[in-house]
């Protein structure tokens, strides 16, 4: 067995080795663009018109339809009861039970009754059950953030704008909605800044209000303060201890759930209120309110805010989905999430819900807890449903101070966010920018101005960076048909009398100048300032032939005005000598048609021979040390006509200096657009267009100064 095991080795090292030492061998015609379209049988793309599909009506499509903006009708007749209800319901639970805490806690945040803070926890939840396609996300986390108050706008109204700031149910294509660290920045500000309901800005309000918490210190209730305190310091050791036992526990200690019960039970047994004065929650009434519509004159005053919520939400709600996705191995749907998380938002605000989100603490919880769909949010709602209907009397005696801590120990995940700007600071420091940006446009302007300021910062940052791309000069790697920059590898040396450029960024109005400077700069040739002397240098010859032509136009006049004065004619002369005189002069001007071929060949030559004048050689000025200029245009994802105007002058300029120019590696959508925009013509051809690199620069070494012609093998 030893001997065998040692022979099953050597075979595998044998045949690893036989594996790398394989080449990698073909031989085909050299291809330019017009080559390619005739041996691929190319033709544009039939277009598909989306508005023909949209008002497509027919019992299937409108089947589809449902399924699609239903999901769960999809999902639960597939439901495997076995294997996943008994893990459903045991995550819905322990999610419950950190929701409802949290829930009241979130509703007094919010400056409202704390039974608002179960509608939120109920009606959203469940909403997302029917329309949501994420598995393990848990709502609510809310409010998102606490824009506005009540009275912010009606003077005390209770919580009719908070029902307005949600999710519109329109159409999104996805995350590029909005960036992870203007979301994180945005997100991060909103929630360490909680302002009054005042019109001021967050730098006016925040100092104002800590020098009132401050001049009201010696105001305060001592018996609130120790009830936040004692509340405060249970919830962070109950967490620590999470944190220690998290391999050992199935499910994490509900340490809000046991100190909302604990500090009850002591408010109602020792009588907080009467002997200490600490504040309670009070009457919470039971059972649900009926659907109020809401007032549409506050839409004009809430659309901003309300967009601002709406963007936030939807960014940090599909964040989080697709980060379980890609763990659990099942799909999101962007725009059906927007739809969810609109609705739920959109029906929540109709029952007095304030605007919600996804929580990263209790979706946490819901996957670690065994959930697997949906259908542990809709357990969670359901016991929310239930305290609501008959247990919520029981937490009239709760101090308000409990529910306080609870909001600051919770704080405590978001405040770590900070700890994002080292990590950012190593991996993309543009990132770290759009963070800094977004954070302080936050604090300083609001958060609806905030994320505008957060928007067209990275939309700038974006044009910004496509104006710094990676310019480099190619090479081929020795015995193959692969280029790569010179100055990254060092065994990939430039081909003689070839210039191979490449940009990393797609060419376009914002950068097609750079792109034609950082050419002529790795070049090595001074490009214009070859052209200019060319120029000058040609303008002195003519100026020189002009001169010329005019001294040989004064010679002749003066050699014809010398013949005039000097012929005389001889009167008395008899007519024989006339005559004689006249055949003599008839001779000597017939010339045989031989004796013109002989010199008009012998003027051609004559001309052959002598040099072209207007080359740079015979101009006097420096050569490139190239003859070829190959564009490698794989980046290029499209053309606009400041690229196409760019292109055909780097065609002019080379060729003004005797380097002719191809392309290469151009994809068929940038190939239609360059035929769209008449960019090849006469001078410029599809001949000067290759499949490859390789396919270029072998065309370039075999036709260093003739047109692109004839075909040639490449191996």
């Amino acid at each position: 067995t030893g001997l065998s095991e040692n022979v099953q080795v050597q075979l595998s090292a044998t045949q690893a080795m036989e594996l790398q030492r394989r080449d990698y061998r073909m031989e085909r015609p050299l291809l330019n663009q017009e080559q390619l379209e005739e041996l691929g049988h190319w033709s544009s793309a039939p277009r598909t018109r989306q508005w023909r599909i949209w008002f497509q009506c027919s019992h299937a499509r409108a089947r589809a339809l449902l399924l699609q903006r239903l999901p769960v009708l999809v999902w639960l007749p597939r439901y495997p009861v076995r294997d996943w209800l008994l893990g459903d319901l045991l995550s819905g639970l322990s999610v419950a039970i950190m929701q409802l805490p949290q829930g009241l806690a979130y509703a007094l945040l919010a400056g409202l009754p704390p039974v608002y803070g179960l509608y939120s926890s109920f009606y959203p939840v469940f909403i997302y059950f029917l329309f949501g396609t994420s598995r393990h996300i848990s709502s609510p986390l809310g409010p998102l953030p606490p824009l506005t108050m009540p009275g912010h706008f009606t003077g005390g109204a209770g919580p009719g704008p908070l029902r307005l700031c949600g999710h519109l149910p329109v159409r999104a294509s996805g995350p590029w909605l909005y960036h992870s660290c203007v979301c994180a920045g945005l997100r991060l500000a909103a929630q360490v800044c909680v302002w009054p309901p005042t019109e001021q800005l967050l730098w006016a309000t925040v100092p104002h209000l800590l020098l009132e918490v401050c001049w009201k210190l010696p105001q305060s209730v001592v018996g609130t303060v120790v009830t936040a305190v004692v509340a405060g310091v249970v919830l962070v050791m109950v967490k620590l201890l999470n944190d220690k036992l998290q391999r050992h526990l199935p499910v994490p200690i509900p340490g809000e759930l046991l100190t909302l019960i604990g500090a009850t039970g002591i408010s109602y047994g020792v009588g907080l209120q009467h002997r200490f004065g600490v504040d309670v929650v009070g009457n919470i009434p039971p059972g649900l309110v009926a659907p109020v519509a809401p007032s549409p004159q506050l839409f004009a005053k809430l659309v901003g805010n309300a967009f601002a919520i709406a963007v936030v939400g939807f960014a940090i709600a599909i964040s989080l989905g697709k980060i379980f996705a890609l763990r659990h191995g099942y799909r999101v749907d962007s725009n059906q999430e927007l739809v969810a998380l609109g609705l739920s938002n959109l029906i929540g605000g109709i029952f007095q819900c304030f605007p919600v989100s996804c929580s990263m603490s209790r979706s946490l919880v819901q996957e670690s807890a065994g959930g697997n769909t949906q259908v542990a949010g809709a357990v969670s709602s359901l016991f929310i449903l239930l305290v609501i209907l008959k247990l919520g009397e029981l937490f009239k005696d709760l101090p308000k101070a409990v529910l306080a801590a609870t909001i600051i120990v919770n704080l405590k995940g978001m405040l770590m966010q900070f700890a994002d700007v080292c990590s950012l600071w190593k991996a993309n420091r543009a990132d770290l920018l759009i963070w800094l940006v977004t954070f302080v446009a936050t604090i300083l302007l609001n958060l609806d101005l905030g994320l505008a300021v957060a928007i067209v910062f990275s939309l700038l940052l974006l044009v910004v960076r496509t104006q710094l791309p990676h310019y480099s000069v190619l090479g081929r790697l020795p015995d193959t048909d692969i280029y790569r920059d010179v100055a990254e590898y060092s065994e990939a040396k430039e081909v003689p009398g070839v210039k191979i450029f490449r940009s990393s960024a797609t060419v376009y109005f914002a950068n097609a100048e750079l792109y034609s400077d950082a050419l002529k700069q790795r070049c090595g040739v001074d490009v214009d300032h070859l052209i200019s002397r060319k120029k000058k240098l040609l303008k002195k010859q003519e100026k020189l032939k002009l001169k010329q032509l005019q001294k040989e136009k004064q010679l002749l006049k003066q050699a014809a005005s010398s013949k005039g004065a000097s012929v005389s004619v001889n009167v008395n002369s008899s007519l024989e000598d006339i005559k004689s005189n006249d055949v003599e002069d008839s001779k000597a001007k017939q010339v045989s048609p031989g004796d013109k071929l002989e010199d008009t060949a012998a003027n051609g030559q004559e001309d052959a021979k002598a040099p072209d004048m207007s080359t740079l050689k015979a101009l006097g000025l420096p050569q490139p040390d190239f003859h070829s200029l190959v564009l490698d245009l794989g980046a290029l994802s499209f053309v606009d006509t400041v690229c196409l105007k760019s292109l055909k002058n780097i065609f002019h300029d080379f060729r003004e200096i005797e380097v002719e120019v191809y392309m290469a590696a151009c994809h068929s959508p940038v190939v239609a657009q360059l035929e769209a925009g008449h960019f090849f013509d006469a001078s410029i051809t599809k001949k000067h267009l290759f499949a490859s690199v390789h396919d270029a620069v072998t065309f370039a070494l075999q036709h260093p100064r003739s047109g692109p012609d004839s075909a040639v093998l490449v191996s």
